[in-house]
């Protein structure tokens, strides 16, 4: 009689141990469905499931990004937004521009408001402390421009004392005008286009823009100059570079695989000359 009771108490005992065994394995399965479930997206994996790429840009810029009429509908063209394009491409959703004064870029990035900034925009140290940025894609030189009658009158950066010079605010050569024209009152507008003006109602006596901005402007404009004033080379060669929210490593790798393919087969420069070609 005893053995039978312990018999079953054994087998009890076993039955027992197996449940808690497979109850504890159906845990640990659950734990990691659970866990593999609730992984955070990525920047990059949020842009590809709502089938969008968000840019913001500052479409005052030829040949980077600026407004064109195309059969009478008003559309935001450049060499910025043709690479803007081809990253969306390689992402496989849909490109949507959100154009916005230049000095609240950075805020609408980190917002949330734009997914990248696509802007001619320098890769300075003060920025790369709020956003990341890709590799440069584009190497420009800063230029001045003047007023056609007055190109021979301004040979020097010193020439420029005692005078106002118009620039883009919260931009590099915002900085430089600061930095290398001494004794210039420096005046800093939103748009470039308010820039051009102000030069060309002689309310400044000279702008900084980058060479490519300043020929589409001269080209357009035959009461202007591209003067041969320089700025010291070692300092404003820094560049134009996509800048992306912080802490999204996949999607700047994303960007830049796009980018090493369109520096490498030298479609940017092509790029860039149809982009010029379209500046009315």
């Amino acid at each position: 009689m005893k053995k039978g009771i312990l018999s079953k108490l054994f087998v009890g005992v076993i039955l027992v141990t197996m449940i808690a065994t497979l109850g504890a394995c159906g845990k640990k399965t659950d734990d990691k469905s659970a866990n593999a479930s609730t992984k955070e997206e990525t920047k990059l994996d949020k842009i590809k499931k709502s089938g969008k790429l968000v840019i913001g840009t500052s479409a005052d810029y030829p040949p980077y990004e600026f407004h064109k009429q195309t059969n009478g509908k008003d559309e935001i063209v450049g060499f910025d937004i043709m690479i803007a394009d081809k990253i969306a491409k390689d992402l496989g959703v849909q490109l949507e521009i959100k154009d916005m004064a230049f000095n609240g870029l950075l805020a609408a990035l980190n917002g949330d408001k734009v997914d990248m900034i696509v802007a001619g925009m320098n890769p300075t140290p003060e920025r790369a402390k709020s956003v990341d940025f890709s590799k440069v894609y584009y190497q420009a030189v800063q230029a001045i421009v003047v007023r056609a009658e007055d190109n021979d009158k301004y040979k020097t950066l010193d020439s420029l004392k005692g005078k106002k010079v118009g620039v883009q605010i919260s931009t590099t050569q915002e900085e430089l005008a600061k930095k290398q024209i001494a004794g210039a009152e420096v005046k800093s507008l939103g748009k470039i286009t308010d820039l051009v003006l102000e030069l060309k109602y002689k309310k400044v006596d000279a702008i900084v823009v980058e060479l490519p901005v300043a020929t589409s402007y001269v080209d357009k404009n035959k009461d202007l100059a591209v003067s041969d004033m320089k700025f010291d080379a070692a300092t404003q060669t820094k560049g134009a570079a996509v800048a992306i929210k912080k802490n999204s490593p996949e999607f700047v790798n994303a960007v830049n695989k796009t980018l090493d393919q369109l520096m490498n087969d030298k479609s940017i420069e092509k790029f860039v000359i149809d982009a010029t070609n379209q500046v009315e």
